[in-house]
């Protein structure tokens, strides 16, 4: 997102509240939006995002007498992008692009009867530029070509105040990306280009050796070892290979911080990205609960403010959730004692249980045959009132 000019504030620019992105360089690599997707811990922190939230399932509701109602969902929400693009694909576009530069824009090609959004085409954060005036959004720059608010569908994350755009986790965190892809490039460059020699051959007799000599005992050398041949040399020569395990282990240090690090920056648990932890081992009774505690403190906040931002496509009272509890996927034994749970205490009805089991509505045939193996459900003991005659309270 290209750095834009705040008018009504004489001297003072938006470089002063957003880093500079494209230009900016950490260490030896610039750092940019695609750049950053090399260092494998950005790649890791925006993909869990976005395939789990993408994959949640939206439904839109209404209430109906303090009831949440569920109700047909607008084509805006089912093929948001076209036929070419679903749901599924459309949010985890956006949620890339949210999670990487704070904005996530589209064209509106299309509305409904009601003058809602119909058709949003997606373009790259990347390719924005934004005109300001006195703190509102007066024009959008999409790849050259300017639009009209009323044609660009925005969302956003990460803001501040007087801001009209999210701010870049990528552009807060070059310094961490930057020393990361530097640490490869020199990497690479050291043992893949030759910056390190193979071996030392040195001369344990004489000090100081003439050129002509030391290069006639390297091509002798050379030519025996690459061929497989045996080298023979007296008692004054010794061969040494040079060894970067400490060089190397140095630079994996170095690496292995910065992928926790990132992992901050991205609001993503570095356990889930398989990030070292060094800091004692990280436990959970299930994977519920770590899923749980996942959903509450990292995804939480993003999927309300998804929640919001879609609910905007539709007209009000009708509101947008993202079902979380596909993430939350228990195992079957606790599955299984959850939904008995809520059976015993009525709060789920058998026909809702077996409707979450994909299992439609027990048959009469069904029933006739528990009643023949288990006998007739029980009638339940009354509760309240005066104890019966003779009974000793």
């Amino acid at each position: 997102m290209s750095l834009f000019s705040r008018r009504g504030y004489p001297g003072q620019t938006a470089d002063q509240l957003i880093p500079p992105r494209p230009e900016k360089r950490a260490g030896l690599t610039a750092v940019t939006a695609d750049t950053a997707l090399r260092h494998s811990a950005v790649w890791a922190c925006l993909r869990l995002r976005s395939n789990l939230i993408s994959t949640m399932p939206v439904d839109l509701y209404r209430k109906v007498q303090g009831v949440q109602v569920e109700v047909p969902k607008p084509p805006v929400l089912v093929n948001p992008g076209g036929e070419q693009v679903d749901m599924q694909e459309w949010l985890y576009s956006t949620q890339f692009d949210l999670d990487r530069m704070g904005n996530a824009i589209g064209l509106i090609t299309a509305r409904d009867g009601m003058g809602f959004p119909a058709r949003i085409e997606l373009a790259s954060a990347s390719d924005l530029g934004i005109k300001v005036k006195d703190g509102r959004i007066e024009k959008y720059r999409i790849c050259g070509t300017e639009y009209d608010p009323s044609e660009v569908w925005h969302e956003k994350q990460y803001t501040v105040a007087g801001l009209p755009v999210g701010l870049s986790p990528i552009a807060y965190a070059a310094w961490s990306i930057g020393e990361y892809l530097s640490i490869q490039d020199f990497a690479l460059a050291w043992f893949g280009n030759g910056g390190m020699p193979a071996a030392h051959l040195r001369n344990t007799v004489v000090q100081t050796l003439e050129q002509a000599k030391a290069d006639a005992v390297k091509r002798t050398f050379k030519a025996a070892t690459q061929g497989g041949d045996i080298f023979v040399s007296g008692a004054d020569w010794e061969y040494k290979p040079i060894q970067a395990e400490q060089t190397g282990n140095a630079w994996i240090e170095a690496k292995n911080y910065g992928v926790g690090d990132i992992a901050r920056f991205f609001d993503c648990p570095g356990d889930l990205i398989d990030a070292a932890v060094t800091t004692g081992n990280i436990t959970y009774a299930n994977i519920t609960q770590r899923n749980l505690q996942f959903l509450i403190m990292h995804l939480g906040p993003a999927v309300a403010r998804r929640e919001n931002a879609l609910s905007k496509l539709t007209s009000r009272p009708r509101f947008v959730k993202l079902n979380t509890d596909a993430l939350l996927r228990m195992d079957p034994a606790t599955r299984a004692q959850t939904i008995k749970t809520q059976l015993d205490a009525r709060i789920l009805a058998p026909s809702e249980a077996r409707e979450l089991e994909d299992r439609p509505p027990f048959t009469e045939a069904q029933l006739a045959e528990f009643d023949r193996l288990y006998g007739p459900p029980k009638t339940p003991t009354p509760t309240g009132g005066s104890a019966p005659t003779g009974a000793t309270t």
